[in-house]
């Protein structure tokens, strides 16, 4: 039951009548979705009786974690309740009204006007609630949301050790209006729509589009499914209309085919080009609903010891990962700000991105099909298992499916993350297997992976997916920075017909801590206090150009694009902070290694001068590196050019100035280079002790 402080009587709140301007007739009038972000009271409460002046006003999407959890492991964690009062007015009186949440960190109860309409477990994926039987038309209705973040063993994740569980009502909040008749808004709250593509080429691709309809009336109905294909230029190129008799006893499903002749098939950032795909429903030749999807036609593949093919083309697989938080956001993010993380990755020269560990944001996975990125998408199966979490798992990977089915991006679904067991026969590897059959069953045309922490194939939760992922941090948490030159030689070697991924690798780099790096030795010692920029830098340097020349490595994602929040961690001088990021938390300062990554990827002039920020320097006579993706650069020293000639570094993009003296007191470090009559330079100053 509603708290009595929460009764409406209680509410100071203002009824807001947002709708009350639109107009809907029972027929002739498709779906309208509806901001529902506006005008929210938020209070922190644990189930603690609320003083009205503990509420206050918001707008989602918001979290209660946008600067604790980034801080220290003494955040709040617990519940939180939004509310809301709204009219609905007559004309949604033979509607049906849903509310769609986008992400809830992380169990969401919903209530309208004291009754319980639904709940969701878990932080990261959509859900779709019906309220039409809760609603009073005509009158104030009250929406409450109850929000909880406490980390739960039957919720994954089941910690906040490797990331946070941020609290609140974090992604938007929409609210949907249909007719009685109605494609689906509530199957694992995806569109209604499933499009799949079969032998797709330059000459042809088969494409099947599912519908799933209901049908709330007190008879059955005749209605007409049309689904029209139009091109990039808003050309019809296909369309089919199938009359159907809908029933009022269940959930209906129709499938309907095309074949396509001389696609234009979706290429990448080359050429990421989409169809659009709208299925409307008719009655009378009404339109009563209609929704509208993105195909692109592609084909992917990996074909062990060669790559990635995308159309039957190689095609490079320069990976990063990106977790969703950002400082003092939390994970309550806009859509510019995310925009602006796929700009940076996409300055970078990045081409696939594996978004960790989690579902993330709609908005995310729609523009990268725009824009061309090669995506994965995974559960926030990690770090541990509890024994309780396999119902959890499989309707959050349900949910990530389903959501995201007809995104052209992304070609695989991530099953679990550095999850162990002791044989096949143990919790974790029996309940990959059991969501690899869910994966394969629901989406038979994408790859299915795992990921392991370690770099031996026969561990007993491995190879229960169609990729085997390994996570190799050497020199960090292992080994030295050159031994993953052994590990890609062992596996081409001895797993030459399986399909391998190295899905994180690189090391923490703190830009307030510095060190040249030639006073850096090949391994370090990661519970030191002291994470210094240029170990990152080197890591990134050496092994870069080893992941490179092994083709039995069909994709690398580096760990990470961006700072995150740890908030269980205290390390290299930062709590609770992963600083293996080449872009900082606040995404203001991109790091030695994003320049050196922008060089090898990025058709984009690069020349770049590291160690920019280790300033203060202890050696007169030092090695100066540039990156250079425009030739042999020249170097300059306080306006003299140096006569030496630069040395290859660990591939053609490096360039090491050895043995440069410095003077005492401040040194201007100039490096030069031209390309097609244009004039590059780089500055950076350092001084001598």
């Amino acid at each position: 039951m509603i708290p009595p402080h929460l009764k409406p009587g209680n509410l100071i709140l203002t009824f807001i009548c947002l709708f009350s301007t639109l107009s809907f007739s029972s027929s002739g009038q498709a779906r309208k979705t509806i901001s529902f972000n506006q005008d929210w009271m938020f209070s922190k409460t644990n189930d603690t009786v609320q003083r009205q002046s503990d509420w206050k006003k918001v707008t989602l999407p918001h979290t209660w974690n946008a600067t604790d959890m980034q801080l220290t492991k003494d955040f709040y964690e617990g519940e939180g309740q939004y509310k809301k009062q709204i009219v609905f007015g007559r004309e949604y009186k033979d509607k049906r009204l849903f509310l769609r949440f986008e992400g809830v960190g992380q169990v969401a109860q919903v209530y309208v006007n004291q009754k319980l309409v639904g709940m969701h477990k878990g932080s990261y994926s959509a859900f779709c609630l019906d309220i039409t039987y809760a609603v009073k038309i005509g009158e104030a209705n009250t929406i409450l949301v109850k929000v909880n973040n406490k980390a739960r063993k039957d919720i994954i994740p089941v910690n906040h050790f490797l990331f946070g569980i941020y609290g609140g009502i974090y992604r938007p909040v929409s609210l949907l209006v249909t007719n009685k008749v109605n494609i689906t808004t509530t199957d694992y709250a995806a569109p209604g729509i499933y499009i799949s593509q079969k032998n797709v080429s330059a000459e042809s691709a088969e494409v099947s589009v599912a519908v799933k309809v209901e049908n709330i009336e007190t008879s059955w109905q005749d209605i007409s499914i049309k689904t029209e294909l139009y091109d990039q230029a808003g050309k019809l190129v296909a369309a089919q209309t199938t009359p159907q008799k809908i029933t009022t006893q269940g959930r209906q499903k129709f499938v309907q085919h095309f074949q396509l002749q001389k696609p234009h098939l979706w290429n990448g950032l080359k050429n990421p080009y989409l169809y659009k795909v709208i299925t409307k429903l008719l009655r009378k030749h009404d339109v009563i609903d209609k929704v509208t999807q993105p195909l692109g036609l592609r084909k992917f593949e990996i074909i062990a010891g060669k790559g990635f093919f995308l159309n039957n083309q190689l095609y490079p697989m320069h990976g990063v990962c990106r977790h969703q938080d950002r400082w003092q956001f939390g994970n309550a993010l806009s859509n510019a700000q995310h925009r602006e993380d796929l700009d940076i990755i996409k300055e970078m020269g990045a081409t696939t991105i594996r978004f960790a560990h989690y579902q993330q944001a709609e908005y995310l996975y729609s523009t990268c099909d725009t824009m061309g990125f090669v995506t994965w998408a995974e559960i926030p199966f990690v770090n541990t298992s509890t024994g309780e979490e396999a119902d959890n798992a499989k309707q959050q990977l349900m949910e990530l499916i389903k959501q995201n089915y007809n995104h052209p991006s992304l070609y695989v679904w991530g099953l679990h993350n550095e999850v162990y067991g002791k044989t096949p026969s143990d919790f974790p590897a029996v309940l990959t297997r059991e969501l690899n059959d869910i994966a394969k069953t629901e989406d038979p045309d994408r790859y299915t992976v795992s990921v392991s922490g370690y770099g031996e194939m026969d561990r007993p939760t491995n190879l229960n997916a169609d990729i085997q992922g390994m996570n190799r941090y050497y020199g960090w948490y292992e080994g030295k920075i050159g031994n993953l030159e052994d590990w890609a030689k062992e596996i081409e070697t001895k797993y030459p017909a399986h399909k391998v991924i190295l899905t994180e690798y690189g090391a923490d780099g703190n830009i307030f801590q510095q060190q040249e790096q030639t006073d850096l030795k090949d391994a370090y010692d990661y519970t030191a206090a002291f994470y210094p920029e240029s170990f990152e830098t080197k890591t990134h340097e050496v092994q870069w150009p080893i992941i490179a020349k092994h083709p039995g490595i069909a994709a690398s994602y580096i760990w990470n694009m961006f700072d995150f929040a740890t908030p269980m961690w205290n390390r290299g001088g930062m709590p609770a902070r992963n600083m293996k990021g080449l872009v900082t938390f606040d995404r203001q300062l991109k790091k030695d290694a994003f320049y050196w990554y922008k060089a090898n990827w990025s058709k984009d002039p690069v020349l770049y001068l590291t160690e920019r920020r280790v300033v203060e320097r202890k050696h007169a006579v030092t090695p100066v590196v540039v990156y250079s993706n425009i030739g042999q650069p020249a170097l300059f020293v306080n306006g003299k050019m140096i006569a030496v000639q630069p040395i290859q570094g660990t591939n053609s993009v490096q360039f090491i100035f050895k043995d440069v003296h410095l003077k005492k007191g401040k040194n201007s470090i100039k490096t030069l280079a031209k390309k097609d009559s244009k004039t590059f330079t780089d500055t950076i100053e350092w001084v001598l002790k």
